[in-house]
Order: structure tokens, then C-alpha cells, then sequence
């Protein structure tokens, strides 16, 4: 048979085949029939059949069954074309099953449940069990392995808390022989800094840094690090602020182990005539915040306990123990102005990092009359890290906290901040912090729950700001899959979260950022047993 169609698409003949003159001539009037239409209409069903050979060729490679009937063909291919998904092919006993509430003592001394996929499937098998009792089967594995993941979880964090708030007996250690030192050696007594250096601490020509700690070694990478990197170190200057206990094993270290020709200076709180006269608020709120931390939270075990508590909320809390978050070190930084009352700006530096690049050009940023110059912290390629917003550290639930701020407000980061104290002495900041931490004691914590952070967000709220995040890179003490590159390529480093560097529990590639700048061939280092 032969089709044959005149190029005015006016005319369809059809001639049968083997040359027979019989034909059959089919002339339909232009305006009841347009034959241009029909030809549009032919190629439309030539792609549609090959659309359905596309469908029905997937499905057999997908491995389901051959459909041999329309109506099979239909039933696959309708809920496709209408945009509908087919019907579930899982029987309704199966999730009526794995919806019913399982209690924790029903799994307890149960020997019958498979530990593992493997003896879950032996088992289905050679008992060739129905549905039901197919998922009843399942929902015990799933749930007794859920039970073990949690406890597990929980006990990393409750060993985790433990391992990060104790002292290592190494650093004890030091501490111990840098005090018997400073009793019987005359060296490890010199006055910090010498008196032909001493105007250097109130000259604002200089590079003046503050320090912090109570960790004579953190101390030490801090400064050394500062120092090797500094383009001019002698016109630094590095206040180091210790509590009493420390302040023999500091004085002793900076004395036997000067960073010449940097300047450095070791003071104890009670050095500082400010803090000796009348009542600071900042003690007295962390006297008061530490009785409401031990009644609020019940210590570690009553965390640990708490079985209806996911296991991110339990470590949560159980950072909330530490006792660096009620640290007077921590706490500190927000007097800066009452102790350097001469001073016109200082980059406050904390204990847990390392300076790689020369800090002097913090100097020449314009802080535009704003206070603290800080890294943002809601921007950057690690999402894990940089993405903290006011709701990240604050209770918006609260209205005392939702009234008054934006939760998707971007916060920064304390670690490496400069601070403009010329224009923090015009400010209410101080005040404004006090009262916030006030009101979060008078709420039993409910406003914010650990740190010094969610108050300094509050107190410094409109008196940021932004600076490069070149100059401080956060997240190295609780990031560990950090990009190696990206830290080495920093200027300060900052080993925030539990790993810290000193650690047993640190992560072992980014520890070594860290103990380059300790000389391990030192004999107190040494006889400590400190080692990389």
C-alpha cells in the first residue's frame, strides 16, 4: 500500500499495493478538514509512541514486570502522566505495626532480638515469618539499636566534658615546678618588664595586646606565636592578666623565657587598684551565677540521666558546666577599659589561639567610631562553623530576648577582637552587659545558657565592627573535618570547643599548628613529660 500527499496537503491518496490502478481518493472540502492539520497530528502520535517505548523501556530496566495488555500499560503509566504517584505497595499491617509505642523496659533481657542486619534476615528466612510479625521483628532491632546509639553518644559527651573541663597532670605539673622555681631562683623573679621599659605599658605608639589566662603554656603559644610573626616586635606590647594562683608559674616562665625584644607584662587581678576597690559586678555575678548553675542543673549526673533528652541537648548542658563559662578570665575583657585607662586601643587576644600573620595592620583599620572589631560568624564556606545567629546563642522564646532583638541577626566572634577603648568609654557597654547577665540569673538561665558570648552579643549589640575574616578562623576545637589549607592560610587561628590543642581528645591534624611553638627540648617541658 502506498500513501501518496499533494504538496497543497489538499489531497491523501492511498494506492494499494502491487501497481493495481484501484485506488481510493479521499477529497474533503478545505474549510471542513485542513489536511496541514491531520500531517501536525500524525507527527504528534509518532512522539507520543515513541514517548510510551521510553516509559515502558525504563521500566523494564528497572527490572519491573513486562506489561503485555493496554490496560497494564494504562495503570503504570496514568499516575506518571497525571503527575500522581502510584499506590503503596507496603502492606498498612507493617505501619500500623511500627506506629504502636514501644517502651524501654520490653527490650530489657531480651536475648531473641538479632544484633545485627545479617541475623535479622538469617532469622526472616528460616523462620518465614508473616508481615506482621516482620515488622514487629524490625521495630525491636531498630529500637534496642536506637537505645545504644544514644547511650553511647552520651557517654563520648560525658567523657568529652570530663577530659575538657579537667586539668592535664602535665600542665599541673608545670605549674607546680615553675612555682618551686620562682621561690629559689632570683631569675624566675625579675620584674615584668623591666623598669626602663615600663613607660612602654601607657605609650600608644606602641602595639598593645591583651592576654588573659591561667594556663601558663596556652599563654606562652600565644605569645610566641605573636612575637615570631610580628613584622615589628619591638613595638609590642603584651599584657598578660593571670588570676593569684597562677600569677608565680606566669611571672616565672616570662622571666626565664623572654620574648625580647617585645615587651611583656604579667599581672594578677589583684594588682589592679580598680579591681581591689569597692565591689565589681562581674564577681558578684559569677558568685551568683555559679549557685544557680549547680541548683539549676543538677550536676553531670542528673544530665546523664535524663532519658527523655536527645543527646545534642544533653552535651548542651553539659557544656554548660565547664568552668571556663564562668571564668573570671572569661569575663574580663569587659573591664578592659577600667584596667588600661591610658590606653587608646588593644587587640584582646584569647588563650586557645595561634597567631600565624603579623597583627600590627589591625591598627590601621577605621573602626568608623564603632567599639569591638570582630569577625562575623554567619558567613563562609564551612556552614558547620559559620552560621551562628542571634538564635544561635540566645532563647527567643523568651520575650524579655524576642522584643529586643532579630534572631537572624548575624553574630561574631570573640577570640580576636580589637577594641577601640577611647570610644568604649563614651558607651553605656559595661552597664548594659551587667544588667543583661542580672536578668539572666533572675530567670534561672533561661535567657541564654552558657558562656560570655550571648551577653557581649547583647552589650556590644550596634557597636560592631565587621572585620576580614582572614584575621580570625573559628571552630578548630570542635570542627574536626577543618580544611587544612584554609587554616594554614589564616592570620589567627582559634581552637574554640572542647579539642583544645593541650588535649589528649585534640584533633591530631590540627594539633601540630599549635605545637610548633612549643619548645619540647625546654627542661620544665621536659620533666612534665609534655610531648607533641
Amino acid at each position: 500500500m502506498q500513501l501518496h500527499i499533494s504538496p497543497s496537503l489538499r489531497h491523501v491518496t492511498v494506492l494499494p499495493g502491487k501497481g493495481l490502478k484501484e485506488f481510493i481518493k479521499v477529497k474533503v472540502a478545505s474549510r471542513r478538514l485542513s489536511y496541514r492539520m491531520l500531517f501536525y497530528s500524525l507527527l504528534f502520535f509518532t512522539f507520543l509512541l515513541r514517548f510510551v517505548f521510553v516509559l515502558t523501556a525504563v521500566d523494564g530496566i528497572d527490572g519491573e514486570n513486562k506489561c503485555s495488555t493496554i490496560g497494564c500499560l494504562g495503570k503504570k503509566l496514568g499516575p506518571r502522566i497525571l503527575g500522581r504517584r502510584p499506590e503503596s505497595t507496603v502492606p498498612e499491617v507493617i505501619y500500623q505495626t511500627l506506629d504502636e509505642p514501644l517502651g524501654n523496659d520490653e527490650l530489657k533481657g531480651r536475648v531473641d532480638i538479632p544484633q545485627t542486619l545479617e541475623e535479622f534476615m538469617i532469622n526472616m528466612k528460616e523462620g518465614r515469618y508473616d508481615v506482621k510479625t516482620f515488622a514487629v521483628k524490625l521495630r525491636e532491632m531498630v529500637t534496642l539499636m536506637e537505645q545504644r546509639t544514644r547511650l553511647a553518644k552520651i557517654q563520648e559527651y560525658l567523657y568529652r566534658h570530663v577530659a575538657s573541663s579537667s586539668i592535664p597532670k602535665q600542665l599541673h605539673c608545670l605549674d607546680l615546678r615553675l612555682a618551686h622555681e620562682h621561690t629559689n631562683n632570683a631569675a624566675a623573679r625579675l620584674q615584668l618588664p623591666s623598669a626602663e621599659l615600663v613607660p612602654a605599658l601607657v605609650d600608644n605608639s606602641y602595639f598593645h595586646f591583651v592576654l588573659a589566662s591561667d594556663n601558663v603554656l596556652a599563654a606562652s603559644v600565644v605569645a610566641t606565636s605573636l612575637v615570631r610573626n610580628c613584622l615589628r616586635p619591638k613595638k609590642v606590647v603584651i599584657h598578660i592578666i593571670t588570676d593569684r594562683k597562677t600569677y608565680y608559674p606566669m611571672q616565672a616562665w616570662f622571666s626565664l623565657h623572654p620574648l625580647l625584644p617585645a615587651v611583656i607584662e604579667v599581672k594578677a587581678l589583684h594588682h589592679f587598684d580598680w579591681f581591689t576597690k569597692g565591689k565589681v559586678p562581674v564577681l558578684e555575678a559569677m558568685e551568683k551565677d555559679q549557685k544557680v548553675r549547680s541548683q539549676f542543673r543538677g550536676g553531670s549526673s542528673a544530665i546523664v540521666a535524663n532519658t527523655s533528652e536527645k543527646p545534642n541537648v544533653i552535651a548542651s548542658k553539659l557544656q554548660a558546666l565547664s568552668p571556663k563559662y564562668n571564668s573570671v578570665m572569661n569575663h574580663i575583657r569587659i573591664h578592659l577599659p577600667e584596667l588600661y585607662p591610658s590606653l587608646n586601643k588593644v587587640v584582646f587576644l584569647d588563650d586557645d589561639i595561634v597567631v600565624q600573620a603579623d597583627l600590627t595592620p589591625l591598627w590601621d583599620i577605621d573602626m568608623n567610631g564603632k567599639v569591638n572589631g570582630a569577625v562575623e560568624t554567619c558567613h563562609g564556606e564551612d556552614k558547620f562553623v559559620m552560621s551562628k545567629r542571634l538564635k544561635s546563642y540566645l532563647n527567643f522564646s523568651h520575650p524579655l530576648i524576642s522584643k529586643n532583638f532579630s534572631p537572624d541577626e548575624c553574630a561574631w566572634a570573640y577570640g580576636m577582637n580589637i577594641f577601640d577603648l577611647e570610644a568604649w568609654r563614651k558607651t553605656n557597654i559595661s552597664n548594659t552587659y551587667h544588667y543583661w547577665v542580672e536578668q539572666n540569673i533572675k530567670s534561672d538561665l533561661s535567657l541564654w545558657q552558657l558562656g560570655t558570648l550571648p551577653p557581649g552579643l547583647i552589650a556590644f549589640h550596634g557597636h560592631v565592627h565587621i572585620i576580614d575574616p582572614f584575621w580570625h578562623m573559628l571552630g578548630l576545637g570542635y570542627q574536626e573535618n577543618t580544611n587544612v589549607a584554609d587554616v594554614e592560610n589564616a592570620g589567627v587561628i582559634h581552637f574554640n570547643g572542647r579539642a583544645k590543642p593541650w588535649l589528649d581528645i585534640a584533633f591530631p591534624q590540627l594539633k601540630s599548628l599549635w605545637t610548633k611553638y612549643v619548645d619540647f627540648s625546654d627542661k620544665f617541658i621536659k620533666s612534665c613529660h609534655i610531648r607533641a
